[in-house]
């Protein structure tokens, strides 16, 4: 059986989502590539599930047969590592700051004779739109709202500093590294 590999934030499903694990479902055993929270972290919003709840959520997805740990942006350490006959993507990282690691992923792929399968993007619908318009008619998880630097304080090493010339934090100031 074939071998594919699909990499996703896995945080907001949506129907483009859904779209793109059947497609790679019918080409053999699906392994989704699943994105850490400080990687997700480190080019989008905070995630709305931490990384065992949307992991949990994955692996019940009909078509999907394991969910890996992704720690940053690039796919080409995991596919080295698993050697896929197919990696799947959406055909939006074309134009966008996904391009320099398109091309990386082509190479890495072409190393064993792997193919990259670009799947037409689900128009009007993506994970960013969602969260923005949930932000924007007040649906956010009320524990993120109250307290965001904690959330964040549990995905990225917080680096305290003194600094006198901050007013209201007592002297001590929270920079998030």
């Amino acid at each position: 059986m074939k071998t594919v590999y699909l990499g996703i934030t896995g945080d907001i499903i949506h129907p483009g989502i859904i779209n793109i694990i059947n497609e790679g479902a019918k080409l053999g055993e699906l392994t989704i590539d699943l994105l850490t929270d400080s990687a997700i972290v480190s080019r989008k919003r905070l995630p709305c599930l931490i990384y065992e709840q949307r992991e949990k959520v994955i692996e019940n997805i009909k078509g999907v047969s394991r969910v890996v740990p992704q720690e940053d942006w690039n796919y080409v350490s995991n596919l080295k590592k698993y050697k896929p006959d197919y990696i799947i993507h959406g055909d939006d990282w074309k134009p966008n700051y996904l391009s320099k690691i398109r091309d990386e992923v082509f190479a890495a792929m072409k190393e064993w004779g792997g193919e990259v399968l670009e799947i037409p993007y689900t128009q009007g619908i993506n994970s960013t739109a969602l969260s923005d318009n949930a932000k924007s008619i007040g649906t956010t998880l009320k524990r993120w709202k109250r307290n965001p630097a904690r959330k964040l304080a549990q995905i990225k090493t917080i680096l305290f500093v003194r600094h006198t010339k901050i007013d209201n934090c007592g002297g001590q100031c929270v920079l998030l590294g």
